[in-house]
């Protein structure tokens, strides 16, 4: 089903769970003027509903490593193929420095990895529903920010030389956030970079001009949040040695 929404129709899966929202809160106000003993009720069953759907970081900005079950090889979708190569010539096309060669291995890593933590997550359609499963317990991951984490690990694995990898965040502390890795020519600023979203079509890799996106985010760097990620994957290996002696 995802691979059937494109990005003229999927605003319409997230605006379902806002609509929903307004539906609710226009009934809540209905029963509240009928019954005023029933506010207390209906605002803890508001909350509720803003709070499940909610994809924004926790407070505790610790970073939690995932726990992966098993890279198995995958085959990408005749689409996904095609949007690839479009990908790797975008990312080529940031900088004259940029290898043509890393932009490929980039933008395959990219799609390979969104539709590898889709399998993992066990991930369902919309967004918004499956961050209820996450946020209830029903899922361990699949929030926008850990999407996030788990393709930018994989990104970093492969030591690019001439492509630059961003933490990126819309609508930072709200109901509305979102994260996204933003991918630069090295040393280019962040605003010429080009987003990489697998939360947004669970698994089907959304990528654009982080200056110019669509849906209205308006992307920024939190470097402090690349930092926290990229620290904790290089402590990694150490704890694993001081785990087995």
């Amino acid at each position: 089903m995802v691979d059937q929404i494109n990005a003229r129709t999927l605003p319409r899966f997230n605006k379902v769970i806002d609509c929903g929202r307004s539906a609710l809160m226009y009934r809540a106000r209905m029963v509240t003027d009928s019954f005023p003993h029933a506010r207390f009720g209906i605002a803890i069953a508001l909350a509720a509903v803003f709070l499940l759907t909610n994809c924004a970081q926790p407070t505790n900005t610790s970073v939690i490593e995932p726990t992966s079950t098993g890279q198995s090889e995958i085959t990408l979708p005749r689409g996904d193929v095609v949007a690839k190569a479009e990908l790797r010539t975008k990312l080529a096309m940031l900088s004259p420095t940029v290898r043509v060669d890393e932009a490929e291995r980039l933008a395959l890593c990219a799609y390979k990895t969104s539709r590898r933590l889709a399998r993992e997550y066990r991930v369902v359609f919309p967004p918004a529903l499956n961050n209820i499963l996450v946020n209830t317990g029903g899922r361990k991951r699949g929030l926008c920010y850990q999407w996030t984490e788990d393709l930018m690990r994989e990104l970093d694995a492969l030591k690019l030389e001439t492509l630059e990898l961003h933490w990126g965040e819309a609508f930072a502390r709200t109901f509305s956030e979102n994260n996204g890795v933003v991918v630069t020519a090295k040393g280019q600023p962040f605003w010429q970079g080009i987003v990489l979203d697998a939360w947004r079509y669970q698994g089907r890799l959304y990528w654009g001009p982080a200056r110019k996106d669509p849906e209205g985010y308006p992307w920024k760097e939190n470097k402090a949040q690349y930092d926290r990620v990229m620290n904790t994957q290089a402590a990694q290996p150490t704890v694993g040695l001081i785990n087995s002696e």
